[in-house]
């Protein structure tokens, strides 16, 4: 005889963090702030998931002008180049030269209380590869970087 777990009692217990049913997680939320921050230092996506979304909120109350933060991933190689001539592309570009291959992703700028989000095809990026995201707002992809890696578990490392 075989038995079941009814949908609302798994959800529950999924609610609590037990492995009731294999349950993906496939979208994070970063924060930033007024203080050039993010409060992640690394974002490991689930290698399962297919496609990944990123959640942007900027918590701090500097207009976008002043305090504009947006998400941006490319390789590791290639983050001080995009960032170099994103600055040329103006704010209109969200600082990101347009059309840039090496951009595998990215958010809209925001500044604060404000919210964006930029979904993404996990499965075209290589589990293997090195890669990054940062703030393409000049002068942030110095200290307003993180690790961006594929792996069996979502999840994000908190900045300490």
């Amino acid at each position: 005889m075989k038995k079941y777990i009814p949908f609302a009692f798994a959800t529950l217990l999924a609610g609590f963090g037990l492995p009731a049913m294999a349950q993906q997680n496939c979208e994070v939320t970063v924060e930033s702030n007024d203080a050039m921050q993010y409060d992640v230092k690394e974002i490991t996506a689930d290698k399962s998931c297919k496609e990944f979304t990123i959640h942007l909120k900027h918590v701090g109350k500097l207009p976008v002008a002043a305090m504009g933060h947006n998400w941006v991933l490319t390789t590791s190689d290639d983050v001080e180049q995009v960032a170099q001539e994103g600055i040329a592309a103006g704010a209109d570009n969200d600082y990101l030269k347009p059309d840039d291959k090496r951009v595998l992703a990215h958010t809209e700028l925001i500044g604060g209380g404000e919210e964006t989000s930029v979904t993404f095809d996990l499965s075209k990026l290589d589990e293997n590869g090195d890669y990054m995201f940062f703030c393409s707002f000049p002068g942030h992809s110095a200290i307003m970087r993180g690790e961006f890696n594929i792996g069996d578990a979502t999840g994000t490392q908190p900045r300490t």
